[in-house]
Parts: C-alpha cells; sequence; structure tokens
C-alpha cells in the first residue's frame, strides 16, 4: 500500500514538472521526452497496478500468477521498446544523447524488475512466500528508477533547456 501510493503521488508530480517546463523545451527535445519521461511515468504506474492487484481480495494461485506475469512481459515488452526508442534517438536528435549511466537506468534495470515480476508469476505456484519477495524486490525496484530518472530528468531541463 505504501508504494503504491508513494507511486502514485511521484506519476503526479511528474506531470507537473512536464507541464511547468513545457515552454522551456526545445521542439526537437520531444524524442528525448518519450523515450525519458514517459517511462518514467509507465514505471511509477507499474508499481501502482503491482499494488492494486497484491491487494485485490478472492486472488487465487492462478489469477495472481497470471496477473503478475501479464504485468511483467507487458513490462518487459515495453522495456524493449524504450531500447529502441533511445537506439533511434541517439541518432536523431542533438537536444540529448544517452550515455552509458542512461543505458543502466532506464534499460537494464527496469527490464530486472520485469523479468522479478514474471518470476514472481512462475514462483507464485511453489511457495507464496517467495513470490511476494520477489514481487516487492520488483515494486521497489521501479520505484526506486523512477524517483532516479525522474530526478534525473528534472536537474537535466533545468541546467540545459533554456529558451535561446
Amino acid at each position: 500500500m505504501i508504494i503504491g501510493s508513494s507511486a502514485a503521488a511521484l506519476t503526479g508530480l511528474m506531470f507537473v514538472v512536464i507541464a511547468l517546463t513545457a515552454e522551456s523545451r526545445e521542439i526537437d527535445g520531444t524524442g528525448a521526452l518519450d523515450a525519458f519521461a514517459t517511462p518514467t511515468v509507465l514505471h511509477f504506474c507499474a508499481v501502482l497496478l503491482i499494488a492494486a492487484i497484491l491487494t485485490t481480495p478472492g486472488h487465487t494461485t492462478a489469477s495472481l500468477g497470471f496477473s503478475l506475469g501479464v504485468c511483467g512481459i507487458g513490462g518487459m515488452l515495453y522495456s524493449t521498446q524504450i531500447i529502441l526508442r533511445m537506439r533511434r534517438l541517439k541518432g536523431r536528435q542533438a537536444s540529448y544523447v544517452p550515455v552509458s549511466s542512461d543505458w543502466v537506468w532506464h534499460c537494464l534495470l527496469p527490464l530486472i524488475a520485469y523479468v522479478c515480476l514474471l518470476g514472481s508469476a512462475a514462483v507464485v505456484w511453489a511457495s507464496a512466500d517467495a513470490a511476494l519477495y520477489s514481487v516487492a524486490v520488483a515494486a521497489l525496484l521501479l520505484l526506486y528508477i523512477g524517483i532516479h530518472n525522474a530526478w534525473d530528468a528534472a536537474t537535466w531541463m533545468v541546467v540545459h533547456n533554456r529558451k535561446k
């Protein structure tokens, strides 16, 4: 419950930051926004969804495993899409070029979190306790990824994106 409400609040803050910095962003910065800000909001929403799934009453082992598996697979597919966006962004626009830490925080770590979520869907059949630990790791990792990426994006926008 705590991380779900935190994710919801941070999602709202991301909307505020994006709206407040809209006037200072360059026109060609929209590709960077799609590649970096949108996934951050999605990771916060994934944490909120995980919290909702885990607090839904009446789950069976099958329904919980299915729900976590769908979230894990969906997140892995989305993470793959982000990798492709960042690769296209690398040569297409000049407002921001991804550095090695971006690849870790925007690609590798989210992929690990969603793999943990998918793993928890498989483990729930054998041990619900082990599955919940895996879900907790995935949800906290996504929350910390979102916090890091939101801070990184906000500070970059303040320092680099000024109207000319």
